[in-house]
């Protein structure tokens, strides 16, 4: 296995400015270099700019600037947002760069002295959008399928690359590696195109007559080279080649990133064009599918693009960047919202994340005084997760090097829904209460902490930034390569005697309702209806049957299981008692309940109730009650409602 990892986005083409579609390859691009960094090899990330062609020249022309400035421009909106989404390229590319001019020279030149470069006068159906000329067979009803506008037929003389000579040997080629391109989809439909009529040759120039905005022939100074001929040469300027010290170590490992829409370039005119220069081919493409948004495909002209940094800046970078890694299935398309995306910020981060890190660590400050304890016996229970753990990286790494990340994130997440499950089942508080199981309470909290410890250095790649404050708070120090060792075998990342500090609250919950009536407000403005006022009047109490509520309605409730943990009558209040209840939060809530006349305090204790967990707070005799619990109310008893088996407190009732 390759020690060393380079990993390319496409370079972005500067007609438009930044939207979720070019944060989505690049964080992915980010998160594949922090992972290859964190198992111990030596990376290089690359990510640019494509500046030249028709789009642009039309583009600044639109604007009233020359092409240059208006590149600039745009060029400079993607290397700023880079910082702001925890992005750390090694390298930042423009093809405006005058080393790449060099290097793309040197290339045609050394294809056109091969003999693989011809001139002759060619017509065919233009489409400015692709900056190519379509085939018939590539037009659907006549149109541009990925613009969907008709070409412009145009007749002129040009430079011709023979990509058909190379078709036979990319075909045996993508058949005799087939992870050359994946997923395998994407190799199919590759392989689809090859298998048909003769590939035709690829028209690498434009006469100066139409176009000046590119870089010159050097075997002819009247043309400029199409824009794809220049572009992905990119890859091969990064790294300095021929002669560069990068090129050498890092070429033999390079993984391109792309989205669909760009496959054929990639999958067909830069191997044929590496073929022709005698270059090595690169070890992988890899393929993702499209983001949409209200079923549609994200689109300037559609008005549905989502801009990533606004959104990062309301619910944090790290929340944004977990989000997108985690809810697009690699390879296949997916639908954004922001109500998905704060369903996924509460369930995954707030409920599952930030619970299990703050109720581990108040409970290690409460019975432990914050330092990580010595272990004591070790039951099957205790073996049974530290296998659990080694199982868990060890697919978290396979999953990653095959750029499958939702199934990595998913394997971490199963981790710690198992470290929930552990505290359920073990009932840290009520060792506490026994002396005498000291020694199973230690082993229990240190079992805990270092599953947080796993999960800490597990979630690095993609949460950076969350993985070194929970590092920071545990007493881990930092995450490096040096401890990935230690999490594939499951082992100590703590050692006993580890002070720990107080832990914060790592995701606050998102009011969902809030969220919806945002949603809400703007369709109905979009949709040119005002929303109306509600009518305020004197509420009377219900009587005889409740009144039917829509879905919508009983939604609003949060219904979540939790653990009481202590009980203990209200003075004065006969039928009340004040319980503390584990909701998996931040702290522990108070909940007065009137069960106190069928329920003694001490049958209460460790057992799992149902509340109302968004129920206004009120003060009952002097106790502020933080919600309900629910109780099945008879003629005669009263029955706390309690699942039928035992479950992790913060999971929600629906």
């Amino acid at each position: 296995m390759s020690d060393t990892f380079y990993v390319t986005t496409p370079i972005y083409y500067v007609n438009a400015e930044p939207h979720l579609g070019h944060a989505y390859t690049t964080i992915v691009a980010d998160v594949a270099a922090r992972f290859h960094r964190l198992i111990g090899e030596e990376v290089r990330f690359q990510t640019g700019t494509d500046e030249h062609g028709d789009k642009i020249a039309q583009a600044a022309e639109d604007q009233g600037v020359k092409p240059k400035a208006y590149a600039d421009k745009i060029s400079g909106m993607f290397k700023e947002l880079w910082p702001k989404l925890n992005i750390v390229p090694d390298n930042f590319i423009r093809t405006t760069d005058a080393e790449h001019i060099q290097v793309v020279q040197a290339i045609l030149q050394k294809v056109y002295d091969a003999g693989d470069i011809y001139l002759d006068t060619y017509g065919g159906n233009y489409c400015v959008g692709c900056e190519r000329f379509l085939t018939d067979k590539e037009l659907v009803d006549g149109k541009c399928p990925e613009h969907d506008s008709e070409p412009v037929f145009i007749e002129e003389e040009n430079y011709f690359f023979k990509m058909g000579k190379y078709q036979e040997a990319l075909t045996e080629h993508i058949k005799a590696n087939p992870e050359f391109i994946r997923p395998e989809r994407y190799k199919n439909e590759v392989l689809a195109m090859l298998a048909g009529d003769d590939l035709e040759d690829l028209c690498i120039s434009r006469p100066k007559s139409r176009l000046t905005w590119g870089i010159e022939l050097p075997f002819d100074s009247d043309y400029v080279t199409y824009v794809w001929f220049d572009a992905l040469i990119n890859y091969l300027t990064g790294l300095v080649w021929p002669d560069g010290e990068n090129y050498q170590t890092f070429w033999p490992a390079a993984q391109h990133l792309i989205a669909k829409d760009i496959l054929k370039p990639h999958a067909i005119f830069w191997p044929t064009m590496l073929m022709a220069a005698n270059i090595p081919l690169y070890q992988h493409l890899n393929v993702h599918g499209y983001w949409s948004v209200d079923q549609a495909k994200m689109s300037k002209s559609l008005g549905n693009v989502v801009r990533p940094l606004e959104l990062a800046e309301v619910y944090g970078v790290e929340a944004f960047r977990y989000f997108v890694m985690r809810e697009m299935s690699f390879g296949l398309d997916s639908s954004f919202s922001e109500e998905l995306l704060v369903e996924r910020y509460n369930s995954d981060l707030a409920n599952d994340l930030g619970n299990l890190f703050s109720r581990v660590l108040n409970m290690l400050h409460k019975f432990c005084g914050g330092v990580v304890p010595q272990p004591d016996k070790l039951l099957p229970e205790d073996a049974d997760l530290v296998q659990l753990t080694r199982a868990v990286a060890a697919e978290y790494v396979r999953e990653n090097r095959g750029f499958a990340f939702h199934k990595a994130l998913a394997a971490v997440w199963s981790l710690i829904g198992a470290g929930n499950k552990y505290v359920v089942a073990n009932e840290p508080w009520s060792l506490a209460k026994e002396p005498e199981l000291a020694g199973r309470l230690n082993q229990v909290m240190y079992r805990l902490c270092q599953l947080l410890a796993q999960v800490t250095v597990l979630i690095w790649p993609v949460m950076p930034q969350t993985a070194e404050h929970m590092a920071g708070v545990l007493g881990l120090g930092g995450v490096t390569p040096s401890i990935m060792p230690a999490v594939l075998e499951g082992g100590e990342l703590l050692a006993p005697g580890t002070a720990t500090h107080q832990p914060p609250a790592l995701f606050p919950r998102i009011d969902t309702a809030k969220v919806k009536a945002k949603a809400d407000k703007a369709e109905k403005k979009a949709q040119g209806k005002k929303p109306q006022k509600k009518k305020q009047g004197k509420k009377k109490p219900p009587s005889g049957p409740a009144e039917q509520i829509t879905i919508e309605e009983f939604a609003r409730l949060e219904l979540k299981v939790g653990n009481v943990l202590e009980a203990e009558p209200i003075e004065g209040a006969d039928k009340l008692l004040k319980l503390t209840v584990d909701a998996g939060e931040d702290q522990p809530r108070t909940v007065v309940a009137g069960v106190a006349e069928h329920y003694a305090p001490e049958e209460l204790v460790g057992k799992q109730v149902v509340i109302v967990a968004n129920l206004k707070p009120v003060k009952l005799r002097g106790v502020k009650s933080q919600g309900m619990v629910l109780a099945a109310v008879g003629d005669e008893q009263v029955i706390v409602v309690s699942p039928s088996a035992p479950t992790t407190p913060g999971s929600k009732v629906r």
